[in-house]
């Protein structure tokens, strides 16, 4: 099962009709028709109205609703309406609300607030998704299915604990294989009975919050359980849909979310949506990076942008609003690392409730006049113009990055070395270099197939599964490099240590061990000196310092402080015909790109406009071979750079002559059709 099948990038997004009167609706469309708005999410919280009662279903304004989209000439992306659970729900069944950390049982109200493990939430959610499907199955405005909203959170209620419990016998089978994993001769914690096991929370295993752990091994199951639990919720309804209608199947995710292992849930999503809320508006790298990762999910295959802001969010303590053009950019980025579809939340402005100061496409005045308006219209437009170009292209990426949930988890549930390390941080580091390089990048989980692929990067790759050592040294021995950095190869599937030098079973590829570590706080700097050829740079390292024991690896730089200066930093390790590199410190940004950049030469993967800061440069290729060369603009000035190859601007029609000068205004962005190269 793919994408939904559209003639274009769809346009649009999270619709709400219910929330106004009707005649609010006509004034909508009409604003929908000058936006050039083709494609709506409608019901994605709209359980209680459609089910007011236990036995009661109640579809009429869900009918008028869809009807409308469809006379209007609107796909619809149909939401089963699961995304909040109602009121009576809660009172009729008060075991489906939450349990949370601190061990309080949670009354009604929120969002997020359903126990996955509960049987009753379980059976009426699948009910609602079957029947929303066998109604609307065959109305030909719907293209697709949106299950839930943006799941999330955990719950510690014994449902859960027994939910839990089955979770380990399938994963253990028994006790004995529990104990091993878990480590449990420490601090006496042997189980004798399953039903002596517990959700590892403030009450159990934590002491300080959710970080600090007794046990990693009780703590790291019970994320993967968590995750799991999640995502039987949206198989439940997967199933339920798929009696009626085999119409693809998604739900809306959160690109680097920690709570959900979204490499568990790919298999069952029929493709890829997520929602775009970046930490702030500074730092295009990191939405280029979850993107990539989005795309990942399903080797490669295009995804739906489902939600993103046309001006501001409402959910955090400073909202800035998006400049004049970084919404157009923004929304080409997303296009550019894959995204077969534009969509934002929200259509019209909410007029009450945490979400009425949301950014949407109409506000509540219902004006066609605002900057906002005005630029999603011109969005709309250049959309139009685009066509089909764009969709079902593929990223010819020859970098891969790896990104592990369970290394994620794992790093930071650890006591030690340092609790400022953070997985998202370290990673993102690499990928900017990545990224500042004009590189495509597959960011991909370390079950992928490694063959396609001539540099492999793994930052902070703590938890070391599978075959990945072997698979990591086959890329190195027939000529690609690989990149991985301090923390990685420290502990197995089941968080234990490996019986052997740091870093474990990447010892081999990396030629060194790590018999030391030092962590100090964030304003310790220690220098770095870093030299391959005549090519020499100092820059600075912060949080952990590793000591190095080359083991035949060669040195790339060195500490210039403390104790252990002189002594290695960075390695380049020679295996078969290619290489294993090894960063043991927390380099600043300008020594990882430093390193990344060498790595990088040595394939000749620079791209074309390396040395111009913040001008991204991406490329998708159609199906029919077809090259489209994106370069986006993130400066708040114009850039001018020279063509890399002749192609037409599929935006403007401009010819693009190879060699000449190609300008950019501030946050410009060009989509260049490029001419196949002679012979």
């Amino acid at each position: 099962m793919s994408l939904p099948r559209t003639r274009k990038v769809p346009f649009g997004g999270d619709y709400n009709p219910e929330q106004w009167p009707e005649e609010v609706w006509k004034q909508d469309y009409r604003l929908f028709d000058t936006a050039r708005i083709d494609t709506v999410t409608l019901g994605v919280f709209t359980w209680a109205r459609t089910q007011p009662a236990p036995d009661v279903y109640d579809f009429s304004t869900l009918d008028r609703i869809v009807e409308r989209a469809g006379v209007e000439g609107r796909q619809v992306c149909l939401a089963t309406g699961t995304g909040a659970h109602p009121a009576w729900l809660a009172r009729s069944s008060p075991e489906v609300t939450r349990v949370d950390f601190e061990g309080r049982r949670h009354r009604y109200g929120q969002r997020h607030n359903s126990c996955p493990s509960s049987p009753v939430f379980r059976r009426l959610s699948a009910e609602l998704a079957r029947r929303i499907a066998a109604r609307y199955a065959d109305h030909p405005a719907v293209v697709g299915w949106h299950v839930g909203n943006e799941y999330g959170g955990a719950c510690y209620c014994e449902l859960c604990a027994a939910g839990f419990r089955d979770w380990l016998r399938a994963r253990y089978g028994t006790l004995a294989a529990l104990n091993t994993a878990w480590y449990t001769t420490f601090w006496s914690h042997t189980f004798t009975d399953w039903e002596e096991i517990e959700p590892p929370s403030a009450l159990t295993e934590h002491w300080r919050g959710p970080n600090h752990t007794a046990f990693q091994g009780i703590t790291l199951d019970y994320l993967r359980f968590m995750s799991d639990a999640m995502l039987a919720n949206f198989v439940d309804e997967k199933a339920a849909i798929r009696q009626a209608s085999d119409l693809p199947v998604t739900t809306n995710l959160m690109g680097m979310y920690r709570p959900i292992d979204y490499h568990r849930w790919a298999d069952h999503l029929d493709f890829v949506s997520w929602d775009n809320y970046p930490p702030d508006d500074r730092s295009p790298g990191w939405m280029a990076l979850a993107h990539d990762l989005m795309r990942g999910l399903k080797a490669g295959q295009p995804f739906w942008l489902m939600e993103q802001t046309p001006s501001y969010t409402a959910s955090r303590d400073v909202n800035p609003l998006k400049r004049p053009g970084v919404m157009r950019l923004w929304s080409w980025q997303a296009v550019a690392h894959g995204a077969d579809a534009v969509l934002f939340f929200q259509m019209r402005a909410s007029r009450g409730a945490c979400e009425k100061y949301h950014g949407a496409v109409i506000g509540h005045a219902g004006r066609d006049d605002t900057r906002v308006f005005r630029e999603v219209a011109a969005l709309g437009a250049e959309l139009d113009r685009l066509g089909g170009a764009t969709l079902g292209a593929r990223t010819p990426a020859r970098v891969a990055l790896l990104f592990d949930w369970d290394s994620w988890w794992a790093l930071e549930i650890s006591d030690g070395p340092s609790r400022l390390v953070r997985y998202q941080q370290v990673v993102h580091a690499y990928y900017r270099a990545l990224w500042d390089a004009g590189v495509d990048v597959d960011v991909l989980p370390v079950t992928a197939d490694l063959t396609g692929y001539d540099v492999v990067v793994a930052p902070a790759l703590h938890l070391l599964k599978g075959d990945l050592p072997q698979r990591l040294e086959q890329v190195a021995d027939r000529g690609g490099s690989v990149l991985t950095t301090f923390l990685s190869g420290r502990v197995d599937e089941d968080d234990q240590a490996f019986l052997m030098d740091v870093p474990g079973p990447l010892g081999a590829l990396t030629g060194i061990r790590v018999d030391e570590w030092d962590a100090r706080e964030p304003e310790v700097v220690n220098p770095v000196r870093l030299t391959v050829g005549d090519t020499e740079l100092e820059v600075g390292s912060r949080l952990i310092f590793e000591l190095v024991i080359p083991q035949g690896a060669e040195v790339v730089g060195r500490y210039a402080a403390d104790f252990y200066a002189g002594t290695p930093a960075v390695t380049r390790n020679s295996f078969g015909a290619g290489h294993g590199w090894y960063v043991a410190a927390g380099l600043d940004q300008a020594g990882v790109n430093w390193v990344v950049r060498r790595v990088l030469e040595r394939h000749d993967l620079l791209g074309p406009y390396a040395d111009v800061p913040d001008l991204e440069s991406t490329v998708r290729v159609a199906p029919d071979g077809t090259r489209l060369r994106f370069l986006l603009n993130h400066r708040a000035e114009p850039v001018e750079v020279d063509a890399d190859r002749s192609g037409v601007d599929l935006l403007t029609g401009d010819r693009i002559t190879d060699g000449l000068p190609v300008r950019l205004d501030a946050y410009g962005v060009r989509v260049i059709r490029e001419e196949r190269a002679a012979g």
